[in-house]
């Protein structure tokens, strides 16, 4: 089993972005470096926020969403299936300590990948609101990232997955039992479509929907999601522009017949 315990962010103003998180989404501190990276967590999973510098050693130095991380119930057999899916795939050993991670390795477009046995960190999981439980990325083949998650991390493909193959679209979803990935194509053209390589946007399931528009309207600008989008009710973006959404009644997908959703 595999799950999203982890997200990095890149960014010239770390303080300002975790500030923003705190007040409107109602992330907790928990770790401050000398560097001013800050950490929070929205009680399971690590949200680092890393103060963009050429000392991080990354091969994309962009501001935006950067990384994901994901716990493993046996990293050895998780490396194991990722050489045998390519022999030629990259394992670089993680340095910034047990809360970032032990293992890197790259899907099949290049995209950062941490893991780890551990918790990242975040020693004592809660299931509170609000929460990320979707994490969404472009790809210019979003079939073959889904197969790399499932055959190498054990994900499970959705039921919406099967929709949009039907349709003749190439965007795919799958879960793992506490979010869902949508792996969405990086070249095409549809209304409304950002193409962001790599991690596109990530998506918070909230139980107070309208106390937190009421404060997020007031700092950001908060766009209704079209009608026929499966999976929540509105885009936003944070300080440094990153895209992400919040749900209460649509909820996300998170692994087969199984959504998680407030109302």
């Amino acid at each position: 089993m595999a799950q999203f315990r982890y997200l990095a962010f890149l960014t010239e103003a770390p303080e300002r972005l975790a500030s923003f998180y705190a007040d409107h989404l109602g992330l907790t501190e928990f770790q401050r470096t000398s560097a001013a990276d800050v950490s929070l967590t929205d009680g399971f999973c690590h949200f680092a926020i890393f103060r963009m510098r050429p000392a991080l050693e990354e091969a994309r130095l962009e501001s935006g969403l950067h990384h994901v991380g994901l716990q493993v119930d046996d990293l050895d057999a998780v490396l194991k299936r990722y050489r045998a899916h390519n022999p030629l795939g990259v394992t670089v050993t993680e340095t910034r300590g047990p809360s970032h991670g032990v293992i890197r390795i790259l899907d099949p477009e290049g995209n950062p990948i941490i893991l780890s046995e551990g918790d990242f960190g975040v020693t004592e999981p809660v299931q509170r609101f609000p929460r990320m439980v979707h994490i969404a990325m472009n790809a210019y083949l979003p079939q073959t990232i889904l197969e790399f998650y499932i055959e190498v991390l054990g994900f499970r493909e959705v039921g919406q997955s099967y929709v949009w193959r039907d349709m003749g679209k190439q965007n795919r979803f799958a879960g793992e039992g506490h979010a869902n990935l949508a792996i969405h194509p990086f070249i095409v053209d549809e209304p409304g479509h950002e193409g962001r390589f790599g991690v596109n946007h990530v998506g918070f399931l909230t139980d107070d929907m309208a106390e937190r528009l009421d404060g997020l309207s007031a700092v950001v600008d908060v766009a209704k999601r079209p009608d026929n989008r499966p999976y929540a009710e509105y885009r936003l973006r944070d300080p440094d522009g990153n895209m992400f959404d919040l749900s209460q009644r649509k909820g996300w997908e998170v692994d087969v017949k199984k959504w998680d959703m407030v109302a």
